[in-house]
Parts: C-alpha cells; sequence; structure tokens
C-alpha cells in the first residue's frame, strides 16, 4: 500500500494523499457553503494526517488563499459581497495575522506548539458551537412566542443591535450589508481574527463569519460572501509570511488545490438553496465534529480522529451537494412551469 503515500520534502515526512484530495475537496465544499474558507478543518486535518503542526498551519493558508478566488468570485455574481466592508476590516486582519504568525514561531522555538494549538482550537470551537446553537435555541424560542425582530424575522443573538450604538467616527454606511456602524467595529474585530488567522493557519473566518452575522450585523449571506474575500486576501499575506519562515510545503498545497477548486464551485452554488438557520445549524454539527477529532489527536488516538475528520467532512459535503441539486431541480422546474404558462397565455 505504499503507493498510497506521498513524501513531502520540505516538511520530511510521508502522507496519505487520498486523505489529502478529500480534505481539499470537501474543504472546497464546505468553505464554499459556509463563507469560512473550510481551513478551520484543515489545520486539525493536516496535523492529524501526519503534519508536524507549524507546517499545518503554513500549508493551510497557502492553501485557501487560492481556494477562496474561485469562491469569492463565485459569491460576488450573486451580490453576496460588500466590498467596502472587507476593504475597512483589511486593516486589522493584516496586523493581526503578522501577530498570530509570530506566536507561532515562539512557541515552536520552545516546542509546544502542538499542544497549545490543538486545545486552542478545542476551546474556539467549542464556543463557536455553543453560540450556534444557543442563537438557533433562542431564535426558535421567539418564533414560538410570535416575536418578530424587524424586517429580518426572528432572530437569535442580536448583539450588534447594541455596538451599532457606539457612535466614534468615522461613521460608515455598507449598503449591501444595509447598516452604518463606526469603522472601529469591523477594525477591531478584523484585528482579533486576524490574530487567530495567523495562530491557527486559518483564513479567520472560523471566527469572523459568526462575528460579522452577530457582533457587525451582516444579513448570513453577506456574510459568507464578505468573509470569502476576506480570507482570499488575508490568506495571501499569510502564505507570504509563513513561505519567508519556510514552513509551506506546496506539494500539499498543490494536492489539495486540484480538489478544491471542484468543490468550491459546488458550495457557492448551494448557498442560493439554503439561507439562514439551515446554514448555521450544518456549520455547528461541523464543528463538533473537528473538535472532537483534535481532541482525539490530543491524547493520540490517531485512527478513531482521522476516521472522524474525513467522515466528518465527507458527510456534510454529501448534505451540500444534495441541497445544491434538489435545489437546482426545484428551480428548473418552476422555470418549466412559468414557460408553459406563459406560452398558454400567448396562445
Amino acid at each position: 500500500m505504499d503507493w498510497l503515500y506521498m513524501y513531502m520534502p520540505i516538511a520530511g515526512v510521508e502522507i496519505f494523499w487520498p486523505g489529502l484530495v478529500l480534505i481539499g475537496f470537501s474543504v472546497g465544499v464546505i468553505g464554499g457553503f459556509f463563507g469560512m474558507g473550510g481551513a478551520w478543518m484543515v489545520t486539525p486535518g493536516l496535523n492529524i494526517l501526519g503534519f508536524p503542526m507549524a507546517f499545518a498551519i503554513g500549508t493551510d493558508i497557502a492553501h485557501i488563499a487560492g481556494k477562496s478566488m474561485v469562491s469569492t468570485m463565485r459569491h460576488s455574481k450573486f451580490g453576496n459581497v460588500d466590498y467596502k466592508l472587507g476593504f475597512v476590516m483589511l486593516a486589522g486582519t493584516m496586523v493581526g495575522i503578522e501577530c498570530g504568525a509570530q506566536i507561532v514561531m515562539y512557541l515552536e522555538r520552545i516546542g509546544q506548539v502542538g499542544k497549545v494549538v490543538r486545545w486552542v482550537y478545542v476551546v474556539f470551537l467549542a464556543l463557536i458551537a455553543l453560540m450556534v446553537f444557543y442563537d438557533y435555541y433562542k431564535a426558535e424560542k421567539k418564533k414560538k412566542a410570535g416575536i418578530v425582530d424587524g424586517e429580518k424575522g426572528t432572530e437569535g443573538i442580536t448583539w450588534y443591535k447594541t455596538l451599532h450604538k457606539i457612535n466614534i467616527p468615522p461613521m460608515m454606511h455598507f449598503k449591501a450589508a444595509g447598516f452604518t456602524c463606526s469603522a472601529w467595529l469591523p477594525i477591531i474585530v478584523s484585528y482579533l481574527t486576524g490574530v487567530l488567522a495567523g495562530f491557527l493557519g486559518i483564513g479567520g473566518g472560523l471566527l469572523r463569519m459568526p462575528a460579522l452575522v452577530y457582533l457587525i450585523g451582516c444579513p448570513t449571506h453577506i456574510a459568507v460572501g464578505t468573509d470569502l474575500f476576506e480570507v482570499m486576501i488575508s490568506g495571501l499575506y499569510g502564505a507570504f509570511t509563513y513561505t519567508l519562515k519556510g514552513r509551506i510545503e506546496l506539494v500539499a498545497v498543490f494536492v489539495m488545490l486540484t480538489g478544491a477548486a471542484i468543490g468550491a464551485q459546488i458550495g457557492t452554488v448551494a448557498t442560493k438553496y439554503a439561507r439562514g438557520y439551515g446554514i448555521r445549524i450544518a456549520f455547528g454539527f461541523a464543528v463538533l465534529g473537528c473538535m472532537i477529532s483534535i481532541i482525539l489527536k490530543q491524547y493520540k488516538v490517531d485512527w478513531a480522529a482521522t476516521t472522524l475528520i474525513l467522515g466528518t467532512i465527507s458527510i456534510i459535503s454529501i448534505w451540500i451537494c444534495v441541497v445544491m441539486f434538489k435545489g437546482a431541480a426545484a428551480e428548473l422546474r418552476e422555470k418549466k412551469l412559468r414557460e408553459q404558462a406563459a406560452s398558454a397565455y400567448k396562445s
């Protein structure tokens, strides 16, 4: 079975290459659908497959930079990207990524990077899953009580309403996202998510997409597209800084991008047919699966960790593909019925 393993010359390890292809494809689908680049699963996935943690982080960042370009272009066609908001957030993102990368280099020097990064991942994944499910519970509770939050309908967590009241100049209006706030709000949020992007090897979307929804107030589909735009830019900068530090395995990047290029197209199109809480709940389950696999890796139950993370991303990817095909089929049926009705009216 030696042919199933590929030698990584820079990292100096042999890796199960079908696992790399599966991660690339699944993360492309999931990233295009959730707007998070999918990278929050790549770093732990690469580490579980055998990459040293610093290489997993650097390789992950380089991989998401290329993949997110495809997803961003697709979302832009659907009008899901608020470019003004994305550019405002870039200042905080760049500074934050460099701070995070420097922390990783320090931890690698003292030999603690693997353990620390894994447990930080576990804590943040747990917090994100808790927030998503609590938000769903709160929204369902409001819905049953007949409470509606303005034009957006029933919402769960609405912290952004309080934060929008902060009146620190300059105040900016973001047309595509449909709100006005202090420019410092997205800048500070992007800095904090940027630190985590550089430290955890993600595009920042693990926290940025929920932050865009809950703290900044973006509609879910706009948050997805805008976050992917941020993931693309931050990923390019992250790839640059980790290349200088010699912690990127280019062979793995190209193997994963092969699958990701196809997967990103599927995930992005699927967002047309699933909005709001359908996206958020699926995201919550994906986060839980990833979190448990990291804990198993920390306790050296490698076979279970590998099976769980590859199984989780496969199941979520299949669900997203089903959403896309069902939505597309329904759309075609509606179009055909409209054409038949128009033809009957003319005759």
